[in-house]
C-alpha cells in the first residue's frame, strides 16, 4: 500500500509540473505575440534564423548542464516556435503598399485564397477575379499594380491571354508548379514587368515561416523586388532559379515523386490486406511513407493530374530510366546476385555520402513523431 501511496504523490508531482508547464507555455505566447506587433509596427520580417539558431544553442547546453536531453529540450522550442510564428500571422508588416491594389486571378481556389488572406493581412487592397466576377473583369483589373494567376496549369495560357490590358506597370506573377511556358504566356500576354513563382508548399500550411519559394525573372526583374521583399517579411525562403533549371529540377522532385507515389497508392489498393491490416503492423518508417502516400491521396486529383500531365513529354525519359532501374534491380534479385546488390547500393550511397549523417539525424526525429501518431491512433 505504501508503494501504491508513494506512486500517488509522484504523479501529483508530475500533476504539478505539468499544471506549471502550461502556465510557462501560456507567458511565452503572450510574450510572442507582442513581438510579433512589434514586428508588425517596424517592418521586420517573423523569422530570424540567426536568433533561432542562438537560443537554441543555448537552451541545448542549459539542458546537458542539468541532465535533461538537448534533443527533448529542442524539439519542446522548435513546436513551441511554430506556435508562435503561427500566433504571430493575425497582423503582419506590409513591405511594399505601392503594390495595391492587388488581384488575384483564380482567387476562390485553395491557393488564391491563401495568398489572398496573407496579402489582406499585410493591409493590402486585394480584389478576387474567378469565374463568377468575368463579367466586371475590365474595372476589377483597372489600376491593378500586382494580378496574380493561380488557375490550373492546364488553363494558365488561355486565362492569360483573356486578360484585358494592364497598366504598364502592373507586375504580372504567376504561382503555377512549372515556370518556363507560363512566363513566356504572361510576357506574351502583357508588355510590363513579369515574375514566376513556385511556393514549394500547398494551402494547409499553418503559416509562411521557413517556406521556400522559388524566384524565376521574367521581365522587368526590378520591379518584383516589394513582392519578394514582402515574402520575406513573412518569413518566406526564397530561392532565385532560371526557369529552365526549376522546370528540370521539378521533373524529378515533383513529377516523377508524384508518379511514383500515385503508382504505388495503386498497387497498394489492389493488394487483399487492408489499410488498417498494414497500419496495425507497420515500422515507423513505414508508417511514415504510408502518411506520405495517403497524403496525396487526400488532395485534388485535378491538381495532380495537371502535375503530372504538364511535364510529362519532358519526364518520359526519365519514367523509363526509373523503369529500367527497377527492372536490373529485379534481376539481381531474381538471380540471388547479392554482390551485385550490394554494388548498387554503393553506387547510390555514393550520391548520398555527404548527406547521410544529417538525413539520419532528421529522419530519426520524423520517425519518432509517425511512431508516436500511431499509438496515439
Amino acid at each position: 500500500m505504501a508503494e501504491l501511496s508513494d506512486l500517488s504523490q509522484l504523479r501529483d508531482g508530475i500533476d504539478e509540473c505539468d499544471a506549471q508547464l502550461v502556465a510557462l507555455l501560456a507567458k511565452r505566447n503572450a510574450i510572442t505575440q507582442q513581438i510579433g506587433a512589434i514586428k508588425q509596427q517596424t517592418g521586420s520580417p517573423l523569422h530570424a534564423p540567426e536568433r533561432e539558431a542562438a537560443l537554441l544553442a543555448a537552451r541545448r547546453e542549459e539542458a546537458l548542464k542539468q541532465g535533461v536531453s538537448p534533443d527533448l529540450v529542442e524539439d519542446i522550442l522548435r513546436r513551441m516556435m511554430r506556435e508562435a510564428y503561427q500566433n504571430q500571422q493575425a497582423k503582419l508588416a506590409c513591405a511594399a503598399l505601392e503594390l495595391s491594389p492587388i488581384v488575384i486571378v483564380g482567387g476562390q481556389g485553395a491557393m488564391g485564397q491563401l495568398f489572398a488572406q496573407q496579402f489582406m493581412r499585410s493591409g493590402y487592397e486585394v480584389k478576387i477575379l474567378d469565374k463568377d466576377q468575368q463579367n466586371d473583369a475590365e474595372a476589377i483589373l483597372a489600376g491593378a499594380k500586382l494580378v496574380m494567376i493561380s488557375v490550373p496549369i492546364n488553363a494558365l495560357e488561355t486565362v492569360v491571354a483573356k486578360l484585358p490590358k494592364l497598366d504598364d506597370d502592373c507586375l504580372l506573377v504567376d504561382i503555377t508548379s512549372v515556370k518556363k511556358s507560363p512566363i513566356n504566356a504572361l510576357q506574351a500576354a502583357h508588355s510590363g514587368p513579369v515574375v514566376g513563382l513556385h511556393p514549394m508548399f500547398g494551402p494547409d500550411i499553418s503559416h509562411w515561416v521557413k517556406q521556400t519559394v522559388v524566384v524565376c525573372e521574367g521581365r522587368d526583374h526590378s520591379a518584383a523586388q516589394g513582392l519578394l521583399a514582402q515574402l520575406q517579411v513573412w518569413g518566406c525562403q526564397l530561392v532565385e532559379l532560371d526557369a529552365k533549371k526549376h522546370d528540370e529540377a521539378m521533373q524529378i522532385i515533383q513529377v516523377m515523386r508524384h508518379l511514383t507515389t500515385f503508382v504505388y497508392g495503386q498497387f497498394l489498393a489492389k493488394q487483399s490486406h487492408t489499410l488498417e491490416e498494414l497500419r496495425s503492423c507497420s515500422s515507423p518508417i513505414y508508417q511514415l511513407e504510408l502518411m506520405m502516400v495517403g497524403r496525396l491521396f487526400a488532395q485534388s486529383p485535378e491538381l495532380y493530374s495537371d502535375i503530372m500531365l504538364a511535364q510529362f513529354d519532358d519526364v518520359e525519359n526519365l519514367l523509363a530510366q526509373y523503369q529500367e532501374t527497377f527492372a536490373q534491380t529485379l534481376e539481381k534479385l531474381k538471380a540471388g546476385d547479392k554482390g551485385a546488390l550490394i554494388d548498387a547500393f554503393a553506387d547510390a550511397k555514393a550520391y548520398f555520402s555527404d548527406s547521410t549523417a544529417h538525413f539520419l539525424t532528421q529522419s530519426r526525429s520524423l520517425l519518432n513523431k509517425a511512431n508516436d501518431a500511431k499509438v496515439l491512433d
